[in-house]
């Protein structure tokens, strides 16, 4: 669940610190308090995880010196001023420098709750925003979440290494839903271009002139940004839903690509939605475009092909949901894990991420199946689906698997808990561990 935002605050006298701080943690706030500016930039660094109540008046470094030096270390931290009485000014002044906003001696507790509310919402879109920049920097967070032991996973990861250090521009089509945005990511952050711009277009948000404009400009002189074309230089450039390119757009965006030479000074990574039966990418892209973009090519695997991975997915993301809504994850019957395995999967990886929260929320209340869940997304479904696709074993094998990883995980890996748990003795159990994968050292 969300980390708890604090409040540090900053006053050199104890009474005031006490009482803003007792107020605010009846609020549900955590405080922390410093007697001096000085001692309270020891701890706040540029990704303080909260805010700053500081007054603007104190002895040594004063409220508008520390301010100054806080909008140095992190310009998006939201400070609130106490100012004393008829001082609008100064808090004026405070204001320009970057302060959130300011609280005029006598204020009341309410109004310093509700600016308090309002500053801790700001910071924590703040965090929550750079948490996901970082993520999507990161190679190896970014690889983690290509989650999956099955044959084809295992070569997309391999494949996004090799080609994340080429510099060829890359295709990626496959069907909705199975995660090509998030390896366009991936093949930006394993490569040269990690640390430079990673700019998304998509091609079917925008009317045709509006597309046209963002790719290539001229941009007016109120508009903020750069073309994307501009804007990616040097970086990666990537265009989602490609087939929507006019004709007109394909032409220029041929052009810029042969006007870059090789290797090219930005890489194009273009991503295909196509879902109209017996059509593809290269039926809607002229060829001498399609072959430019196509040079490195990844085609995403249905989820519907992953066999165990379903499983594993499942289970990671019912137990993230049930973090975030306080509760347990729901236990997966052996029926129900071979519905998962059967299921047609239309929608892939986000209809199992919406399956998966759904389930979380309908255990919390004590009501529904997952069984149910399915059956809503698929009239055509049947209750029970173990007759055709794979071996009766294989199913079995995938739901003893499924069971023995979720019990290691709920146990921290303690074997004699497992043992406990599931009846086994132990060295039917470590048979089992490795013939399945499963490292006791992953769960610790």
């Amino acid at each position: 669940m969300a980390q708890a935002m604090k409040i540090a605050i900053v006053d050199d006298e104890q009474d005031m610190r006490q009482s803003i701080s007792q107020w605010l943690a009846l609020s549900g706030y955590d405080t922390e308090t410093f007697a001096s500016a000085e001692d309270a930039l020891k701890q706040l660094g540029p990704d303080y995880p909260g805010i700053v109540i500081s007054d603007i008046k104190m002895p040594g470094m004063d409220g508008m010196q520390f301010l100054k030096k806080l909008m140095g270390n992190d310009s998006a931290l939201p400070v609130i001023m106490i100012t004393g009485h008829g001082d609008v000014p100064m808090a004026v002044e405070a204001m320009r420098v970057g302060a959130f906003d300011f609280l005029e001696k006598p204020f009341s507790p309410d109004r310093m709750s509700e600016l308090a509310k309002r500053a801790t919402v700001a910071r924590r879109l703040t965090l929550d925003n750079r948490a996901l920049r970082r993520e999507l920097s990161d190679g190896t967070q970014i690889m983690n979440k290509l989650i999956g032991a099955s044959p084809d996973m295992v070569r997309l990861r391999e494949d996004i290494l090799d080609l994340g250090q080429a510099d060829g521009h890359v295709l990626i089509d496959g069907e909705t839903g199975t995660g090509k945005t998030l390896v366009a990511h991936a093949l930006h952050a394993v490569g040269s271009r990690a640390g430079k711009k990673f700019v998304l277009v998509s091609c079917a948000a925008l009317e045709d002139e509006a597309l046209s404009k963002r790719l290539f400009g001229p941009m007016l002189p109120e508009d903020s940004q750069l073309p994307a074309i501009e804007e990616a230089r040097g970086g990666t450039l990537v265009l989602e839903d490609i087939e929507a390119l006019s004709d007109t757009s394909q032409a220029r965006l041929l052009s810029v690509i042969n006007q870059q030479g090789t290797p090219a000074e930005t890489r194009i990574i273009a991503i295909s939605n196509l879902q109209e039966a017996g059509k593809t990418c290269e039926d809607a892209l002229r060829p001498d475009l399609f072959y430019r973009l196509a040079a490195l090519r990844l085609t995403m695997p249905p989820l519907r092909q992953r066999g165990e991975d379903i499983l594993t997915l499942f289970t990671r993301l019912s137990e993230q949901f049930a973090e975030e809504y306080g509760c347990d994850a729901p236990k997966v019957s052996a029926q129900e894990a071979a519905q998962l395995l059967q299921a047609p999967w239309p929608g892939n990886v986000r209809q199992l991420i919406n399956v998966a929260e759904r389930a979380v929320l309908q255990s919390r209340r004590g009501s529904g199946t997952i069984a149910s869940l399915l059956m809503s997304d698929h009239e055509e479904m049947q209750p029970v689906m173990t007759t055709e696709g794979k071996p009766l074993k294989e199913y079995v094998e995938a739901f003893e698997r499924m069971l023995i990883d979720n019990t290691m995980r709920r146990h921290k890996g303690s074997i004699a808990s497992v043992m406990d748990e599931l009846c086994l003795p132990r060295r039917t159990l470590n048979e089992k561990m490795a013939k399945y994968g499963l490292q006791r050292a992953d769960y610790l």
